[in-house]
Order: structure tokens, then sequence, then C-alpha cells
């Protein structure tokens, strides 16, 4: 790969102001901006440290740096899955109504896995590789057409929404609606996308269903009638997959077939959607990295695609934490956790630990030994659609750098109101000039 190191990377690639004690469980905090200087210090200072939570929570220990984060990730003995994944402090009655494959640990963990992993390993990932980009490119040029538009609304939501389709057997109408309930659920703190805000209004009428959300009823209720119809006729599609009897002849119950299908709407949509539209922001704001990346493509050199793609998940840490929960007393960090205790992974941090990523806060194009964590943990709980993500980043931009050959902002971004998903809900961009 021809060209300076200067050409390839920017550092830092975004301001790190703001105070360094900001309250890292505060959605509006997330809605401002990321807390980078927080993160900072309590690496520095505190790399384990105790949150008190502001919506009346139990508290938890926030783990930032990348080599406890993956200590905690490993030991799944003493860090368990098992009562929940976010901060939230559910029931048991809660906890197992709304069970998914995360929040189980081996060997119950591995069964759920082995249902649908066979779709998404990296070899068969690269049979779809042509439909994505026939896909990205139909999406890119009616939105390019326009000149000025939304990225996110035009581009970021659909590409990852059709191939989604594609993947379950539905059609594109049914993957609007189905986007709009996985906005509601993962996004079940911003008032943009439900109008039950989980720390704004009382939403206990829906505690047993998955992100206490309305929306999870409507896609339980999609999820039933596609189930009957793939029992009536199977496909090689996802739904059939999650219907099929593992190899102990079990299949999945009807309520861990809703909880998955529910699982793989919310997820299989959203992070990607903000790791391309956080990909193209930095772009956005540094235009010789957009020249460099779009020279490098159209020169043939892919290795620079494949890195520029790491680094974009790694800055992004669009799932900004995991939790786990303590179930013996231990020593982490230098401090004592007790049995039961809240510990929580912040992907984010770890992904700028400066121990860990030489300048974490360069941008490098070229970034070599990029061992990111923004598909969340090592071993059995890393993302099974990490493969899958990787291969739409790698063609949305390569069908971008291919088509336009300079943009700029042409407006404000909006956060999502999250302290779980880091993303720009809104950018709105204009085509200054097209291939």
């Amino acid at each position: 790969m021809t060209g300076s190191t200067a050409s390839l990377s920017v550092e830092p690639y975004v301001e790190q102001g703001g105070p360094d004690d900001a309250d890292i469980s505060d959605h509006d905090v997330w809605a401002q901006n990321v807390p980078h200087a927080t993160f900072t210090r309590l690496r520095r200072e505190e790399p384990v440290a105790w949150i008190e939570e502001r919506d009346g929570g139990r508290g938890y220990w926030a783990v930032t740096r990348y080599a406890d984060a993956i200590a905690v990730s490993r030991d799944t003995e003493t860090f368990t899955s098992a009562d929940g994944i976010r901060l939230e402090d559910m029931d048991p009655e809660e906890t197992e109504a709304r069970r998914t494959m995360m929040e189980t640990d081996p060997p119950d963990h591995t069964r759920f896995r082995r249902l649908v992993s066979r779709g998404f390993t990296p070899r068969v990932v690269a049979t779809y590789e042509a439909a994505i980009r026939g896909l990205a490119a139909d999406v890119l040029d009616q939105a390019v057409s326009k000149g000025r538009f939304d990225v996110v609304e035009e581009v970021a939501k659909e590409l990852p929404m059709r191939m989604l389709g594609r993947m379950l057997g539905t059609s594109d109408d049914d993957g609007h609606r189905l986007v709009h309930w996985g906005d509601a659920l993962l996004g079940n703190t911003d008032p943009e996308f439900t109008d039950h805000v989980v720390d704004q209004v009382d939403t206990d009428a829906f505690r047993m269903m998955p992100f206490r959300s309305p929306a999870a009823i409507e896609i339980f209720e999609y999820a039933e009638r596609m189930a009957a119809e793939r029992r009536a006729n199977p496909t090689d599609d996802v739904i059939s997959q999650l219907l099929a009897p593992t190899s102990t002849g079990e299949p999945l119950s009807d309520l861990e077939f809703k909880n998955f299908f529910t699982l793989v709407i919310a997820a299989g949509n959203d992070t990607t959607r903000y790791s391309i539209t956080h990909g193209l922001w930095v772009l956005l704001h540094h235009p010789h990295l957009f020249t460099a990346w779009r020279d490098a493509h159209l020169a043939g050199h892919a290795e620079l695609t494949l890195s520029a793609v790491e680094e974009v998940l790694r800055t992004g840490s669009v799932t900004t934490h995991f939790r786990r929960t303590a179930t013996r007393d231990t020593t982490l960090g230098g401090q004592q956790i007790k049995a039961g205790d809240k510990v929580v992974i912040y992907f984010l941090s770890a992904n700028h630990d400066e121990d860990q990523f030489p300048h974490p806060f360069r941008f490098d194009l070229a970034r070599t030994g990029n061992d990111h964590m923004a598909f969340g943990l090592r071993g059995p709980h890393l993302c099974l659609g990490a493969w899958l993500a990787r291969m739409e980043l790698k063609v949305v931009f390569e069908e971008l750098l291919s088509r336009v050959v300079r943009v700029e902002q042409d407006g404000p971004i909006e956060r999502l109101r999250s302290n779980f998903i880091s993303g720009i809900k809104h950018l709105p961009i204009k085509i200054l000039e097209t291939a």
C-alpha cells in the first residue's frame, strides 16, 4: 500500500472535551456526546470504578481497561450473563421471561448458538457478498441521486434492513415494520423511537417483554405467524433454522423462539446502521481520509478497506457495554467485588485503552494489530453477526467510494439517547461531486 502514514490517519479523530466526571449511566449524557474524557480519566485513575445509577438502580462496577474486560469475559463461572446483560435490574420472573441466548452461559449458550451459527460463519458470509453488493448499489444509487439526504434514513438503515430481510425470508415492506419495532426496542430510552421511554413513563405493564417495550408484543405476534408459515413450508432461512430441532432433537420452546427472533430484529439492524454512520461521520470531519480511502479503493488496494473497516468498528464501539453479575466474592482491578454485584464491561472504553492501542484516538485507515472488542467478548459471547456486519460495512463503503468524490455534512447530527447503544441517529449530508 503506497502513501504516507499521515495521509491515512488523523489524531485526534474526535474532540475529547467536556467534563471528565460525567455520569456514564445517564442517557442524556450520551445524547450530547460520547463521554471519552470521563473514560480516559477512569482508565488512568480508577479502572474498576463504582458507579451510582442516576435512575435509582443499585449501582455497578464499571470495567474500563482492555485487560480487565478480557479477564471478565473469559471467566463465565465468576461473572455470569444469566442475570442480565444491561444495567436494568430484573427480578427472577422477568429475567426468565425475557431470556435470550445472550443471557445464558455455556452449555445453554452453546445450544442456542448452534441453531443458527452455520449461517454466519466467515465462509458462508462470503457467499452473501454479491447479494449485499447489489442491495448496496441500489440503495446508494437512489440516495446519491437526491444530492442532499439523511444518510441514516436513506443508506445506513436501509442496507442492513434489506439484508436482514433476505436472511429471514421477509419482504422489504415487512422489513420496514421490523426495523420500526427494533428501533423501539433498542431505542427504548429515546422519545423519538417510542412513547414508552423506560426512564420517563411507567412501563411496568410490559416488564415481562423484551426491553420492557410494547413493540415486543407486535414482534412476538409477527414471529408466531412466520413460525406457522415455516413449519408448514420450511425454507433455508434463519427462521427455519431456529425452528429446527437441535442435535439432541429438542427444538426451541415457543418463548425461546420469540425471544431469539426479537434479538435478531433488535441487533441485526441497529448496530450495523450506527457503525456505518459513525464511519462516514469521521470521514466527513476529516475529508483527507475520505480521499485517501477512495484513492486506495480505486487503485485496487483491498487490504486498506479491510483495515479501515476494523478502525470504524473500534472507534465506533456501538454497543457501549455488556453487564455481568458476580457469582462469588472476588477481586478485580484492586477492588473487592461481592457476589451479586453488577460488573459492566465498557467495550467503548476498552477499545480506546492506551495500553492496548497505540494512539487510541488516532483514526488510522491502515492500523494493524487491531484486536478490538466492538463485537463484544472473546469466547462464547462473540457477536454471532460479526462477519456479516464486517461484510456490510466493507461493501457499503466500497460502493460509496466508487460513486462519490466529495461530500460534506449538511446540518447538525442528532445522537441516540441511550447509555447502551452509542449512535448518530440523524446525519444530513450533501453530495458535492460524483464519479
